[in-house]
């Protein structure tokens, strides 16, 4: 019997800017040479509830343009990472919940294939040891590779 291993066309790669992103993108770019590779970064609604309750109604007025320009950030560093090994990329911010949008996401635009790093770098995603990841990879209908 003879096996053969299908190469993905479009692969998904969670991007927070975090180091376990960064690994995850960087395997992407190595594993994945022939593929269309898109960097997803999510802004998450509730993070801004947290931030708000810390910082007041100063930090709720401008949370969204904000979280905005730390999108952009985070999508020049993958860029920047990609062009570092010659490789084009494409990036998308999203709204909502980062399990959810990152598999909405992979169903609406025919990503066969997505890799992220095991937890990001939002203190309360690290001490739920990953949750996005465990759901993004129970709940997907296509490979999920797990970077740690």
């Amino acid at each position: 019997m003879t096996y053969y291993l299908l190469m993905p066309d479009n692969v998904l790669v969670a991007f927070d800017g975090s180091p376990l992103s960064e690994g995850a993108l960087r395997y992407a770019i190595e594993t994945f040479p022939d593929a269309s590779i898109t960097a997803i970064y999510v802004i998450d609604p509730i993070d801004s509830v947290i931030d708000v309750e810390a910082g007041g109604l100063p930090v709720a007025e401008g949370w969204y343009e904000n979280a905005k320009e730390e999108a952009t950030r985070i999508h020049t560093t993958a860029t920047d990472l990609a062009a570092e090994r010659d490789t084009e990329l494409v990036t998308v911010t999203e709204v909502g919940t980062p399990a959810r949008a990152i598999l909405e996401y992979a169903d609406d635009h025919d990503v066969d294939q997505i890799v992220m790093g095991s937890h990001g770098r939002s203190g309360i995603d690290r001490a739920l040891l990953g949750s996005v990841a465990e759901t993004v990879t129970r709940r997907a209908r296509i490979p999920v590779t797990i970077v740690s």
